[in-house]
């Protein structure tokens, strides 16, 4: 059951309880489940949440440090990634991964070049289309900020044996999945 604090219910651990959240099953079937599994999987939805919320806490930092928002740092990261796979990132491709307007994809290119981040030129093989490319400070910054904590995270998937990343793999696919279960 969810732990006790000053004697009363820790209520992050109640949200993932459903003995607490679902007492009578119209959600979540525990049936074959004894406490100890169901205080299991509770432990690993709340490892679950402890990531998601370490992750916003790291994200929204290195978005402090560069002075940016979480999309602008989303559209850096893209254009690192493709300049490291030798790349020409285009608006359109900016905007296709980002999943925003072309519009806003305009607003935000201007606004980062406006911030010496990036550098519109024109593409090499398409007279229509410019290549958006991250300067060199902004690469080196978000190396030293966003690269040192990757760095981390390779560091404790490496940690797992091969067998242990394959079930990380296939619980984090099976979870990805559950969102397009939806009814």
């Amino acid at each position: 059951m969810a732990t006790e604090r000053d004697g009363r219910h820790d209520i992050a651990a109640a949200m993932h309880d459903p003995r607490i959240s679902d007492h009578d099953e119209e959600l979540v079937n525990r049936s074959g489940l004894d406490d100890r599994q169901v205080d299991q999987i509770v432990r690993v939805m709340q490892s679950l949440r402890g990531w998601h919320d370490a992750e916003r806490r790291m994200s929204e930092a290195s978005s402090r440090y560069m002075k940016l928002n979480v999309t602008d740092m989303r559209a850096l990261r893209f254009l690192i990634a493709a300049r490291n796979q030798g790349e020409i990132a285009t608006p359109g491709a900016i905007s296709e991964y980002l999943g925003i307007s072309s519009a806003s994809t305009t607003k935000l290119l201007d606004r980062l070049e406006r911030g010496g981040h990036i550098v519109r030129a024109p593409h090499p093989s398409d007279r229509r289309a410019l290549a958006i490319s991250v300067t060199d400070a902004t690469r080196i910054v978000a190396r030293e900020s966003v690269g040192r904590l990757h760095a981390r995270r390779f560091d404790a998937a490496a940690a797992l044996t091969s067998d242990e990343r394959e079930v990380v793999i296939r619980f984090l696919d099976a979870l990805t999945a559950t969102e397009l279960d939806q009814d």
